[in-house]
Formats: structure tokens, sequence, C-alpha cells
């Protein structure tokens, strides 16, 4: 499948900012699942100081503002390629060994409720019992916008019952490693069947098991990725995989505009009608 994909970024501040550092991770790569077939990030109000990759692959942009800027906008579009795969993304590659992907953070610590649902899964198989885990996250949280934060932990959420993808993905992958499977987190965009505009980006787990390699497990929608998936970043948890991300110095009050179209790409579209 083609998508076409525009990610609108807009900060708006009440008064001039003397300073702004912000990383972006808001570039697909080629890999298993995907081709990006074009791409580019225009930005006002703000500048790329440098690129680079980092030790998880992801590719990132660093920018910066100096002077009286009231507005900064940050706008990533382009058109990938995707595969289904069944969630299956492969064997580990990069620097990153895969024990690292073993290591708690902050938001993916487990607690007593991830070891509860843990303690209900019946299966001995590690694929089926990864799906268990899925199909059980995805019906104790209910997926409710606005009802957590980037901060939420995954024993928050459940302990809420509600969250966003976010916290799907944080559950599943700390419940993982709690069973002793690599987890990553993984940020990207999902194609909503009858709906192109979306209110953010979309998040889910990975888990890599023997013979297999990595897996996309999808919490929140409690599906594995398809070909409406396109993957941008991932990490050990959120903060590795924020699309932006960054530091102000500065007594200005800030206000956040996001905008996400995902949809088939045109010529596509017209093919099959």
């Amino acid at each position: 499948m083609r998508l076409t994909i525009t990610h609108s970024t807009q900060y708006l501040y009440d008064q001039p900012v003397s300073y702004v550092l912000q990383r972006l991770r808001l570039t697909p790569v080629d890999g298993p699942t995907q081709r990006v077939l074009n791409w580019s990030i225009q930005l006002e109000g703000a500048k790329v100081e440098t690129g680079y990759a980092d030790q998880y692959g992801n590719r990132v942009e660093l920018t910066s503002v100096e002077g009286s800027a009231y507005t900064i906008r940050i706008v990533a579009s382009g058109e990938v390629k995707t595969i289904d795969t069944s969630g299956v993304f492969g064997q580990h590659q990069g620097f990153c060994p895969l024990w690292l992907f073993l290591r708690e953070t902050p938001q993916t610590k487990a607690g007593k409720l991830v070891r509860e649902i843990n303690s209900g899964l019946a299966e001995d198989d590690g694929l089926a019992r990864m799906h268990a885990l899925m199909n059980a996250i995805h019906k104790q949280v209910a997926y409710v916008p606005g009802a957590t934060d980037s901060e939420t932990t995954a024993e928050q959420a459940l302990e809420a019952g509600r969250g966003v993808c976010q916290d799907h993905a944080h559950i599943m992958i700390s419940a993982a490693r709690l069973l002793g499977n690599p987890a990553r987190y993984v940020s990207g965009y999902l194609m909503m069947e009858g709906v192109a505009e979306q209110v953010a980006t979309h998040a889910w787990a990975e888990v890599h098991l023997p013979g297999l390699g990595w897996i996309g497990f999808d919490a929140a929608n409690n599906i594995c990725p398809d070909e409406r998936y396109v993957r941008i970043a991932s990490g050990l948890s959120y903060r590795d995989a924020a699309p932006v991300s960054g530091l102000r110095i500065g007594s200005a009050n800030e206000d956040l505009h996001v905008a996400v179209t995902v949809e088939p790409t045109v010529s596509q579209q017209q093919s099959q009608s």
C-alpha cells in the first residue's frame, strides 16, 4: 500500500522566546515493512543545526531558534510504500545489543498490576503468550484520548483502566520484559479506516521472540501492525522515540497544535475506484 502522510506541529508563544532546541524524530527509514518513496521536513521559525542516526537507528534532526520568534511550525510529509508482514519486523540489527531492551525505564517499570496480567496468561508458546498479553491489555485499559500524559507509567495506566496508545505500548513492553523478552517502543503513523485526519501520531510495542525476531503488537487496537502502519522511530520507551522533544528558555506560555493526515496515495485511490 502507498500512503501519503502530512504531520504538522505548531508552537505558538504569547511572547518572544529567547532560545529553543528541539530534537525531531519525524523521518521514516527503509526497512522490512516499508520503503520511503519521498519525504521532507519544512520549518518555519527554526533551522536545522545537524542531523544524525541515533543509537536505535532513528533519523534525528536537531533544530534551534533564537531571537524574537512567536511561532515555530514543523511540517513532515511524504509518501511511503508499506508491506504487510503480519507484524513481523525480523531479526535484530543495529548497534544496541538485545539485552539492552530488557532494561526498565521509569515509564515501563513493572509493578503489582503488570505482574498480575502476566500471571493470568496460560499459554506456554511464546508467540501465543504475547497475543494473549496484547488481548488482556486491550481489555483492561480503555482507549480514552487525554486520559494520560507523556509521563504516565504502565502501572498508572493499568490502575486507571484507561489511556492512549502510548500507555498500551508501555504496558506491553513492561509485561514482556518481565517474562524475559526484549521489547521496544515504536512510534509512527496508522491509517484509520475512513478517517484521514488523526488527532496524533500512533505507537505500539515490538517484542523479540527466538526464531522470529521482532514482532509488533498494537494493544490499543488489539492487532499486529499491517500495511496501514508506518514506522518512524523506536527505543526503550516513549522518550527515546518521541516525534518532537527538546527544551525552551524563557517565560513565554506555549500553545501546541498538532495535525496528522494519513491516507492512500491519490493514484492508488483512483486505480481502485
